[in-house]
């Protein structure tokens, strides 16, 4: 953005405000003289007029002495005088602000022109300073709201290009396994239920892919509906860590739950928070190799709850997590669905927080990893300022 600086009239501008300052002072003066004439003539054929012009004279001393007042016409020139240079001043100072509102006006078919990265730099006062102001604030706006379409639109293009590289994987295995047996290329029926399985499963994966994706979209509408109800999030925790203790026996991992103040009550959306929860414990066990404790804590914090899914195991790349809540996206390079799920759990579980009007975000250090959520304890409140992550990991 350019620098402001002070506009400067260009050599026929200056000219033209000389000829306006000059053609005024004339016409002014043919004016006054004008008046003059007039007022002289009706004064000497009017004797009342003129004898009580010369009583006023008369009566009015200025000081200590009998200082008289002047003739008549030399106070109404004094005054005429100063009537003029406030016309000649109010007339180049409006015609100054015209020549400075058409260079605002050139400024401004510049950058509708396409210029989007010109701002206007001029430093003028009054109500064409907040003009100014108010124009480069409205240009600033409609770059980000194009940037932010953009992105929009290269995020729609990057979401059918992965929904179809998933969806195509397991679907040409399911074609290519089905299309075996129908041209019964298998040698005993065991070699059939082998491929019928395969393909199952394939099928499976497309149809996990499908639910995440509706329930992403759906989620995404601020206009999504919230059944709002009033729940204890210590037993809300303590269930979800039990819903996984068979999955996190197999895995070798614990999962504990600590919360306080006992009970935790709050209003949200129950089953919508479960699946948060689901998705950031699914995560943990699924990436947190050589880890062996999920730790789940919830307390309350003034007119919030603050609540951490954080696991020991190996830490999650600096450069990945401020990617890890965009659809899609793994922190492993490759696309298989043996770890890497549909790449849409965080992004879900990251659109309902922010239905609730709270938010994530996660930390990762050597010994932790810890995904942190605000909520507000009544539904419908907002959060207070952001506490530091040092603060809330803590």
């Amino acid at each position: 953005m350019e620098a402001e600086t002070k506009l400067k009239l260009t050599g026929r501008e200056k000219s033209a405000l000389f000829i306006e300052g000059v053609v005024t002072v004339i016409l002014l003066l043919l004016l006054n003289l004008s008046v003059i004439v007039i007022a002289n003539q009706a004064i000497q054929n009017n004797q009342a007029l003129n004898d009580g012009i010369f009583q006023i004279k008369n009566a009015i001393t200025i000081g200590p002495g009998d200082f008289h007042l002047m003739s008549w016409q030399n106070v109404f020139t004094f005054f005429m005088l100063v009537f003029d240079a406030a016309v000649v001043y109010w007339r180049l100072i409006r015609r100054y602000h015209q020549m400075q509102l058409s260079h605002v006006i050139a400024e401004l078919h510049y950058i509708a022109d396409g210029h989007f990265e010109h701002r206007i730099p001029f430093k003028l006062s009054g109500d064409l300073q907040r003009v100014i102001l108010s124009i480069n604030a409205l240009v600033d706006s409609t770059v980000q709201s194009m940037n932010e379409e953009r992105k929009i639109e290269n995020s729609k293009d990057e979401l059918i290009t992965n929904v179809s590289h998933d969806i195509r994987t397991p679907l040409t295995s399911i074609i290519g396994y089905l299309g075996l047996i129908e041209d019964h290329q298998f040698k005993e029926h065991k070699q059939v239920l082998q491929y019928a399985h395969i393909a199952f499963e394939k099928a499976r994966q497309m149809q996990s892919l499908v639910e995440d994706l509706f329930e992403y979209t759906k989620v995404r509408q601020t206009t999504t509906p919230l059944t709002i109800t009033k729940l204890d999030m210590g037993q809300m925790l303590e269930q979800v860590a039990a819903s996984f203790e068979l999955e996190a026996k197999k895995k070798q991992m614990q999962i504990s739950v600590t919360y306080r103040p006992d009970p935790l009550m709050m209003t949200a959306d129950a089953e919508k928070l479960s699946r948060v929860f689901n998705n950031l414990i699914g995560n943990a066990l699924k990436y947190g190799a050589g880890g062996h404790h999920i730790y789940l804590s919830a307390i309350a914090h003034g007119q919030e709850v603050i609540i951490k899914v954080a696991n020991d195991g190996k830490p999650i790349p600096k450069s990945a997590l401020n990617q890890l809540f965009e659809r899609f996206y793994r922190v492993e390079e490759s696309r298989s669905k043996a770890t890497g799920g549909t790449g849409l759990g965080l992004a879900i579980a990251q659109s309902i927080v922010a239905l609730h009007g709270g938010e994530i975000y996660a930390t990762s250090e050597q010994k932790l990893t810890s995904f942190i959520i605000r909520l507000p304890k009544k539904h419908g409140t907002k959060l207070v300022k952001h506490h530091s992550p040092q603060q809330l990991a803590e």
